[in-house]
């Protein structure tokens, strides 16, 4: 690989060409000039966006013939067929007409170059800067399953939200930030995404395994969250100010945002800080111990010449959790502080929380505090009509979880998790239609527990490299494209012994020969194999319509908490039992896809099947009588399953915009997934109570009707109204078997909003405002997904109702000033 890689990099150096011929004009609506519309050459790598003033410029082309694209969200798509000759400079202008097809919107996920997504045949979604901010959320996962049908969340509160794609979570969906893979315990129910929600411009969302670019963990997608890289005016200072404020829990929110571009280069900064009081419903509350702090801070430096493009970016993430545990009055349903432990601790007699403790923005000593770096360099260059891509990556999770009321500065669970990440990849030039791409990617890992007394995982090293062949043409009205990919991962760690630690009391991280030492993890080491693919068909009934079908091998290497697990998580309250002995998730999912952008109506319609085999999932632990099994007092115990499973389902959208009455918007969505289980075995042995799969959503049907004023009243303009029904069905097809899930009962919230652009007389922005009202009629309700609804100690309340609820009726107001 050494060798191969100074081959490549000696190529680069000696085939750059020192042509300096560039593509250059402006982009209008109306004669007006279209501010950040994206610039792209088909079937190329370059691109950028226009200005405020409208206008681009693509440098460093080579001499040929190509096709332009020019797109906006909101306006149909212009293509424009150009000459560019040697050393020379090309002027070309596009007019946009307005419209709201995104079948010609670029996506680089998954893909071996930008392509349009109406000719990818994998079921993709793009989520724009636009769509996130007119939604106010607590982090950026709540923006992506507000906006995509088919994508869904785990919580354990509000700040906290894992992704589910049709059913599938955990390791199976491959979170990206910039294409490079994100690192961070993702094995936990209250292990988070450690991304900016302020400074993502673009979310591209794969539905479906995408395990032919990424290998393992993308076997029910991809969700790569792209930041916003800087195209202001040369030589001068923009960004902006974003503040954000919710009611329920006092959330504040500011972000500070910088850019600069001079010549061919480009930086950003971007410094970011939330915090939040304890939630509330009408049911609980003040929901004690749901408080948050985070601050995060990123830069990026990035240089365009003739040979290419090399970025390099810095993020450093700090979060504060606080750790809810359901601990109550029996009678009152008040919240309680635990503050004794072991045989001193007496539920019944815990004192109630304070109220200040309530709506205090303080950080009890019941925390988790997670901290997140990363260091990465992407790079392009140019061999002839050939790229050749880089991206290298270094990432530190730093995780403690603190559990100790009577020793509040002892970290109960404290692991350092250190990744490599490494991609590279080459795309030949286009021959005769053909575009094909070829790569290896992968990562290298450690895992270490430091100063704690829990340890639910041992300390692992991982290495983990992929091989793939992409290849992709268009015949006719056909797009076809498909793959092929072999993975391999490592994993392995020694033995781990365990024994007490006489300066705290607890338990602690020995060496072998430790008197009284036990060995909690015995030494393992395995390697997984995995062959991956897809094969997919685009077919263009007509510039609006068409017919997508892809079919697609997925691989999975099962998780260091599925195979090694066996201890206390202390933030999920879990004590979780893994099996060395699993072997990897293989899965064959047939998607079809019917879509329509019409003149007056948008219509999708996206059906799959997903068979997978060795699925695995969490049941909680029974012993012989019934009872559950009980390893640490106050948390209950699972123990990881494997069988096969098959999960099917359906999702469909129609929007309504009358080309007539531009005003008026109507957006309707639905999703529907089925997971079976397909142990036989065991449904019979359970009386069929485990026949369904665990963390399935229910039916889930989405309606807003959408009112946007034309012109402008004085300062306000682009003013718009919104009221949305958002509705889930009871979901009563769960896994049953010792009560892992429950039945839960469906729930519709009534959502409203209203925003306005604000701008001077000169026609320069001063700021955008957006208000919305969440849950107005302050449903009580709980998610089938929400963790914190088993969170319980008691087999019965005076109320009769069990767990936590979700966030009650929510205002929140956000403004973006511009400068």
């Amino acid at each position: 690989m050494r060798h191969t890689l100074i081959i490549i990099l000696t190529l680069a150096t000696l085939t750059v060409s020192a042509q300096k011929n560039s593509l250059k004009g402006t982009v209008k609506v109306n004669n007006i000039p279209l501010a950040y519309a994206t610039v792209a050459l088909s079937g190329t790598k370059h691109g950028t966006t226009t200005n405020d003033k409208g206008f681009y410029e693509l440098k460093n082309i080579a001499p040929g013939e190509y096709t332009v694209l020019f797109s906006s969200v909101g306006y149909y798509t212009e293509r424009i067929k150009v000459t560019i000759s040697n050393g020379a400079i090309t002027t070309l202008h596009a007019e946009l007409k307005e419209g709201n097809s995104k079948l010609n919107e670029v996506v680089v996920t998954g893909v071996s170059r930008a392509t349009e997504l109406r000719s990818n045949p994998v079921p993709i979604v793009v989520l724009s800067k636009k769509e996130i901010d007119q939604h106010v959320n607590n982090n950026i996962i709540d923006a992506i399953v507000k906006g995509i049908p088919g994508v869904t969340a785990v919580t354990t509160g509000p700040n906290i939200s894992k992704p589910f794609i049709r059913g599938l979570g955990y390791n199976r969906v491959l979170t990206l930030y910039d294409g490079i893979r994100q690192e961070g315990q993702q094995w936990g129910d209250e292990h988070g995404i450690e991304v900016d929600q302020y400074g993502i411009a673009r979310a591209e969302v794969i539905k479906g395994p995408a395990s032919l670019t990424y290998g393992s963990d993308a076997l029910a997608g991809v969700i790569n969250l792209i930041p916003y890289i800087p195209n202001g005016q040369d030589g001068k200072l923009n960004g902006d100010i974003i503040t954000d404020y919710h009611t329920n829990n006092g959330l504040i929110g500011s972000s500070l945002g910088l850019s600069y571009k001079k010549h061919d280069w480009k930086y950003a900064f971007r410094a970011t800080g939330k915090m939040a009081h304890n939630y509330q419903n009408k049911v609980d509350g003040y929901v004690y111990n749901s408080a948050f702090q985070e601050y995060i801070l990123s830069g990026m430096a990035r240089v365009d010449k003739k040979w290419g493009y090399s970025q390099f970016a810095v993020t450093t993430y700090n979060n504060k959790q606080e750790i809810p545990d359901g601990s109550r009055d029996s009678l009152t349903r008040g919240f309680t502080v635990q503050v004794a432990e072991g045989v001193n601790d007496d539920i019944k007699s815990r004192p109630f929380a304070p109220q200040k403790w309530l709506t205090s923005y303080g950080v009890t000593p019941l925390h988790q505090h997670i901290q997140h770096y990363r260091v990465y360099n992407k790079t392009e260059i140019k061999l002839g009509e050939g790229i050749f891509a880089s991206a290298l990556g270094w990432q530190q999770s730093v995780r403690r979880e603190y559990n100790h009321p009577t020793q509040p500065g002892q970290a109960g669970l404290y692991v350092t998790l250190n990744t490599l990440n490494y991609d590279l990849r080459y795309s030949p030039k286009v021959i005769n239609g053909w575009e094909t791409s070829f790569g290896v990617n992968g990562i290298a890992q450690t895992n270490r527990s430091k100063d704690a007394t829990d340890f639910p995982i041992p300390d692992y090293n991982l290495f983990d490299i992929g091989s793939f062949l992409f290849i992709k043409k268009s015949v006719g009205k056909a797009d076809i494209s498909g793959g092929i990919r072999y993975d391999t991962r490592n994993i392995n760690w020694g033995d781990f012994y365990v024994g007490a630690n006489p300066v705290n009391g607890f338990e602690q991280k020995v060496k072998a020969n430790t008197p009284g030492g036990k060995l909690q993890f015995p030494g393992f080491k395995h390697t997984y194999h995995g062959i991956s693919g897809s094969l997919g068909l685009t077919y263009n009934v007509s510039e609006r319509v068409l017919l997508k079908a892809n079919i697609a091998r997925g691989y999975r290497a099962p998780n260091i908490t599925e195979i090694g697990s066996n201890g206390l998580d202390p933030g999920a309250h879990i004590v979780y039992l893994g099996n060395r002995t699993f072997k990897p998730e293989f899965s064959l999912q047939e998607d079809l896809g019917f879509i329509a952008y019409l003149k007056d109506a948008d219509l999708m319609l996206e059906v799959f099947n997903n068979q997978i085999s060795n699925y695995i999932y969490q049941s909680r632990l029974d012993d012989a009588n019934g009872n559950p099994v009980i390893i640490v007092p106050g948390n209950t115990t699972y123990q990881y399953q494997q069988s096969k499973a098959r999960l099917y389902g359906a999702e469909f959208t129609f929007n309504l915009h009358p080309h007539n009455a531009k005003w008026f918007e109507l957006n309707n969505s639905a999703a529907y997934v089925i997971g079976l289980n397909q142990n036989e075995k065991l449904i019979a042995q359970s009386n069929g109570a485990a026949k369904d799969l665990p963390f399935i959503p229910p039916l889930h049907v989405r309606s807003e009707v959408k009112l946007k004023l034309q012109g402008t009243y004085g300062i306000f303009s682009k003013v718009y109204f919104r009221a949305e029904a958002d509705a889930y069905a009871t979901q009563n097809k769960y896994y049953a078997l010792n009560d892992t899930e429950t039945l839960t009962p469906g729930y519709t919230l009534i959502n409203a909003g209203i925003g306005s652009t604000l701008k001077a007389k000169s026609g320069k922005t001063i700021c955008e405002v957006f208000l919305q009202a969440d849950n107005l009629f302050d449903v009580a309700y709980q998610s089938n997904l929400n963790r914190l609804k088993y969170f319980e100690y008691y087999n019965a309340s005076p109320d009769g109702r069990s767990g936590i609820y979700n966030i009650g009726r929510n205002l929140s107001f956000k403004v973006i000033v511009p400068f």
